[in-house]
């Protein structure tokens, strides 16, 4: 099928009370690694791309991959998202090159580390709306802030400062109109989350679920939500790495997020991780070898197995099969005849 919109993927979770995992790439093995991965466990996918990774692969190079994606795995429901978009300017960009999804976030300021202010950020998260509904395209905002800095975008520190407060999470929604709401709960972008296993005093769960209680119809995004397995740094430090000890979020509190409300859930050094153990391996085991894909190809393959383990984990899998084919200009009628009733 072709690309959809987020919007479509999200509502059938939501039917079926599963989340979707959301994984960020930057070149052709890591969306080849999540497509077989979708493919392996019959999942729908949404493949993510930072302000950083446009950047990085360029934008024409990363949309032509995204539409061979959807053209070689045609039984995948596959959306693109664009991943913390700094302001309207650079959603408007996304949306005009083809992405079926993007996030405005504006809890931070255009520069991607300054908190802003409410007002700013609902002003900011409507008018990406306005853009995006016209075209059928998704809308994610945030409201907290999350800590972490990563591909250019976090405001630093735990982000225990910036929790997400529930009635202000309710404002946001009315105020808005967007289509699914990522809260800060006290994950954070990057490896080096937690310095032992989160428990209720860092990682908020509660908070969810009052915000979950508050807007049941609404659509909830996690962040900062790679589970920074054991084994996956002791691979990197066997070679040579140097990672310090860390801990992630529990796949079992993601799980509960999911129970409440949590319909996407973002992952990216998990597999970053997965991708530097399989390199560091052949490096010092062969070190003989210097073909780019003697060692693209376990890198590839290592990333490919985490990501079907989450998309099994996070009750995706089995699911691709469950989305009737619909037309981006169909969402954006539906979009419209909403609105009018809104506004009667």
């Amino acid at each position: 099928m072709p690309l959809c919109s987020m919007r479509q993927v999200l509502d059938e979770a939501a039917k079926g009370n599963y989340g979707v995992g959301a994984f960020n790439v930057n070149n052709m093995e890591q969306i080849q690694a999540i497509m077989e991965a979708a493919r392996e466990t019959q999942s729908p996918v949404i493949i993510q791309a930072s302000r950083g990774a446009r950047s990085y692969s360029q934008d024409k190079f990363l949309y032509h991959l995204m539409l061979a994606a959807a053209e070689l795995y045609p039984e995948i429901p596959l959306v693109m998202h664009l991943d913390h978009g700094n302001s309207v300017e650079t959603c408007k960009s996304a949306i005009d090159l083809g992405f079926t999804s993007v996030m405005m976030d504006g809890s931070l300021m255009p520069d991607g580390k300054t908190p802003s202010t409410f007002e700013y950020n609902v002003k900011a998260t409507r008018a990406v709306v306005e853009l995006a509904h016209d075209k059928g395209v998704t809308v994610e905002g945030e409201i907290g802030v999350l800590g972490g800095i990563e591909d250019g975008h976090g405001a630093g520190g735990t982000g225990l400062e910036h929790i997400t407060d529930p009635e202000q999470a309710v404002e946001f929604v009315e105020k808005t109109g967007l289509d699914a709401l990522a809260i800060a709960i006290g994950t954070s972008h990057g490896a080096y989350k937690f310095n032992k296993k989160p428990d209720g005093s860092v990682l908020k769960m509660q908070r969810l679920i009052e915000i979950h209680k508050r807007l049941p119809n609404t659509h909830l995004v996690m962040h900062g939500s790679s589970s920074v397995p054991k084994d996956l740094q002791d691979v990197i430090n066997q070679y040579g790495g140097q990672l310090k000890p860390t801990w992630g979020v529990p796949v079992e509190e993601i799980q509960l997020g999911i129970r409440n409300g949590v319909r996407k859930v973002n992952v990216d050094t998990d597999n970053r991780l997965a991708i530097t153990g399989a390199i560091r391996k052949v490096f010092i085991e062969t070190p003989e070898k210097f073909d780019p894909r003697d060692y693209l190809k376990p890198a590839r393959e290592a990333m490919k197995k985490v990501v079907a383990q989450r998309m099994k984990e996070f009750g995706q899998a089995g699911h691709a099969g469950d989305y009737a084919p619909i037309s981006l200009s169909d969402y954006a009628s539906k979009y419209a005849a909403n609105a009018l009733v809104a506004a009667r």
